[in-house]
C-alpha cells in the first residue's frame, strides 16, 4: 500500500452561533490514496461539505478548525494564504453542487477556463486557449471554440456542470472534489456526469472524494464509503463489503430511503423518519437513537466509538449493529 495523498486526522469544524457554538464537524479521521475514490454520505446538514471545506481550507472567518489536514506531505492548516492559493486549482480542485453560483456570470466561459490555465500552467494566450479548447472537447462539449465565446447563463445545467469540471480538471489536480455535482440535473444527465467524472479520474489517476446524500451514486463508483451523521463518521468501509453487510442502522436508513424502479405508482416516497440532532445541542448518547428503531436504554446513554467489523477496513459506531439486532426490545 502507497502512502495516502490525503489524510485527514482528528479534524474537528466549529461555528460559533447565537444559539451557541455549532459543531458542523466532529473529530473525523479519513484517508485518500493516489488514484483511488472516497465516497462520503449523508443528509444534508450532516457536515460532509464543511468537511470538504475544510480541506479545501475555505471555511467562514469565523471557523475554529483543529485537527491536520495533510496533503500531499503538507499540513493545509498551516499553510499561508499564498501558499493555499497557489495550491487550490493546481493540485487540489473542486466542482461544487450549482454551475450557475460558481462560474461567473458577466465572465465568457473561455476567460474562466484560460484565466485558471494561464495562472497556474503559465501559458500564454493561444496556447491557453488551445488547452480550453481540448477539455472542453474532452468533457463533451459540442462545437468547443464557439462555446469559449459564451456566457454560463446560454448553456443548460448539464453544459454549465461539465464546463465547471473542465475548469476542475485544466490544471491536472492530485485530488478532485465533487461536491453533490448532479444535484440540480435530471436522472439521466446525472449519469453522464457521473461517468464523465469516473472516467476522467481512471484517465489523469488522480484521487477523488463523491460528497453526496444518495447511496446509489457511490455503489459503483467509489472504492470506498464514508458514512456521515451529526458531524461525525458512523460507518466506513470498502464499498463491496458495506453493501454486502452493512451496520449501521443509518447507512441501512439512507438505502432504504432510495426510490426503486419496481414500486408501484403513487407509493409514498420512503424517508427516514424524525430530524437530526440539533448540532448546537449534542446528545449524549448515539446521535441516531432518537431516530433508530434498534435503540436501547444504551444507546441513549453513551456514545459509541468506531470500531473493527469482521471485514478488513470495515468501521461502525453502533452498540446494536444490524445483524446482531434480532430480538432486541426497544
Amino acid at each position: 500500500m502507497s502512502a495516502p495523498l490525503l489524510t485527514i486526522e482528528d479534524v474537528a469544524v466549529e461555528l460559533p452561533t447565537p444559539r451557541g457554538n455549532l459543531r458542523a464537524v466532529d473529530h473525523v479521521d479519513l484517508s485518500l490514496e493516489a488514484g483511488r475514490t472516497l465516497g462520503i454520505v449523508g443528509e444534508s446538514g450532516c457536515g460532509k461539505t464543511m468537511l470538504s471545506r475544510a480541506v479545501l481550507q475555505l471555511l467562514p472567518k469565523k471557523a475554529k478548525l483543529t485537527g491536520r489536514v495533510m496533503f500531499d506531505g503538507q499540513d493545509l492548516v498551516r499553510l499561508d494564504a499564498e501558499s493555499l492559493r497557489r495550491l487550490r486549482g493546481r493540485d487540489l480542485a473542486v466542482v461544487f453542487q450549482d454551475p450557475m453560483t460558481s462560474l461567473n456570470p458577466v465572465l465568457t466561459i473561455g476567460t474562466q477556463l484560460m484565466e485558471t490555465i494561464q495562472e497556474h500552467l503559465e501559458l500564454d494566450a493561444p496556447a491557453a486557449r488551445k488547452r480550453s479548447i481540448e477539455l472542453l472537447a474532452a468533457v463533451g462539449i459540442p462545437a468547443p471554440e464557439q462555446r469559449l465565446a459564451q456566457y454560463p447563463h446560454q448553456c443548460s445545467g448539464g453544459m454549465r456542470q461539465r464546463i465547471a469540471i473542465a475548469i476542475a480538471l485544466s490544471c491536472e489536480p492530485k485530488l478532485l472534489i465533487a461536491d453533490e455535482p448532479t444535484t440540480a440535473l435530471d436522472v439521466t444527465i446525472q449519469a453522464q456526469i457521473l461517468d464523465l467524472l469516473a472516467r476522467e479520474q481512471r484517465r489523469r489517476h488522480m484521487a477523488m472524494i463523491i460528497i453526496t446524500h444518495d447511496l446509489g451514486v457511490v455503489a459503483g463508483r467509489a472504492d470506498e464509503v464514508a458514512v456521515m451523521y451529526a458531524g461525525r463518521v458512523v460507518e466506513r468501509a470498502p464499498t463491496q463489503a458495506l453493501f454486502k453487510r452493512m451496520h449501521m442502522p443509518y447507512t441501512e436508513a439512507l438505502l432504504a430511503a432510495i426510490p426503486k424502479l419496481e414500486t408501484a405508482p403513487h407509493t409514498p416516497l420512503p424517508a427516514i423518519s424524525g430530524r437530526p440532532p440539533d448540532p448546537t445541542r449534542p446528545l449524549r448518547g448515539c446521535s441516531f437513537a432518537p431516530r433508530c428503531r434498534y435503540a436501547v436504554g444504551r444507546c441513549h446513554e453513551a456514545k459509541p466509538e468506531l470500531k473493527g467489523a469482521e471485514m478488513p477496513g470495515h468501521l461502525y459506531a453502533c452498540f446494536h449493529p444490524i445483524q446482531m439486532t434480532e430480538g432486541i426490545g426497544a
